[in-house]
């Protein structure tokens, strides 16, 4: 499964009306939604905000798409068919438009969002998609050279550390990395 490498934007301008495309990959239907909100309230005064997401969460598909005022099926719809042609996941588009006083025509909106889509997606770079998961480790003050070099070369987030009796880390990573961690001697999956 293919997903968008990192969070980015892109601009344009297609017959003075301004695009300022967004991209962003999550994991769950609230991100992207939340996203979408994100975006909606940084350019209030946009004349429209459309919108793409597909997600597979926990073995569901969420994939849902909004014109935001645009005729209908000019503007989300043809993101969300990029989104498919593309065959990427777990990602958000929102295009902000800011109008330039020239109307495009439906064949003229679908172009400007498919491209605001394409440039977001291309820029942000596409790449295999590792599903995350969070977890505690536990573990000597001994290790903690060991488990930092195994965390430092890995796609890890480290979101917490507490140095208490033992050492306990809560991580965000990818499911091979809890496997690893899982054969050391001296480690607490939590």
């Amino acid at each position: 499964m293919k997903t968008v490498a990192k969070e980015t934007q892109i601009k344009f301008e297609e017959k003075k009306s301004k695009y300022i495309g967004y991209i962003k990959p999550v994991i769950t239907k609230k991100e992207a939604e939340d996203f979408i909100i994100k975006i909606k309230k940084k350019h209030p005064d946009a004349s429209h905000n459309p919108s793409a997401y597909k997600v597979i969460e926990k073995e569901r598909e969420y994939f849902k798409f909004s014109d935001d005022g645009e005729p209908q099926n000019t503007a989300g719809k043809p993101m969300a068919e990029l989104i498919n042609l593309m065959k990427v996941n777990n990602l958000v588009i929102v295009a902000t438009r800011y109008f330039g006083g020239i109307k495009l025509g439906a064949g003229g909106l679908i172009r400007s969002y498919v491209k605001a889509g394409k440039l977001a997606i291309i820029e942000s770079g596409i790449i295999e998609y590792k599903e995350k998961i969070e977890f505690m480790i536990e573990f000597d003050y001994k290790l903690v050279d060991v488990i930092d070099k195994i965390l430092e070369n890995e796609d890890t987030n480290i979101m917490d550390k507490n140095y208490g009796e033992k050492v306990t880390y809560k991580i965000e990573t990818v499911s091979e990395i809890k496997k690893g961690l899982e054969l050391k001697q001296g480690v607490l999956i939590v």
